[in-house]
């Protein structure tokens, strides 16, 4: 049986009307995902827009949370974004949300390479011991 490729939710949030920067982040979400040999994950992407871009109340995130935790028993989900900057400026709600993609089954990377990765293992091998 050969390993299916990890499936990419990609996530981005805007709370302004333009959308030209969020635009280009989601293009450079696919083309990372293509480069690294991951699957987009369909119905995607999922972006929080006006004030639930602000808030800690993000809908799509939640609606794409649910997604990852129903693929996740079926194959390795992660949520790609462009920078951490895109879950949360500020650093304590941005942990919360990665706590929340990781209690999905999935784990948080950036088009800068940056990762949550090796973290989630060792909090998972953590657990097993």
């Amino acid at each position: 049986m050969t390993e299916q490729a990890p499936l990419a939710f990609v996530y981005d949030r805007c709370a302004s009307r333009a959308h030209h920067d969020m635009d280009m982040r989601l293009t450079g979400c696919h083309s990372y995902a293509n480069g690294m040999g991951w699957v987009l994950a369909g119905g995607g992407p999922w972006l929080d827009r006006g004030p639930d871009a602000l808030t800690h109340h993000r809908p799509q995130l939640a609606a794409m949370l649910d997604r990852m935790w129903a693929e996740a028993a079926r194959r390795e989900v992660l949520c790609l974004i462009h920078s951490w900057g895109r879950l949360a400026t500020d650093h304590t709600h941005r942990l919360v949300l990665q706590q929340r993609i990781i209690e999905a089954g999935g784990w948080t990377s950036t088009t800068f390479g940056e990762s949550d990765r090796d973290s989630v293992r060792a909090v998972l091998v953590g657990r097993q011991s």
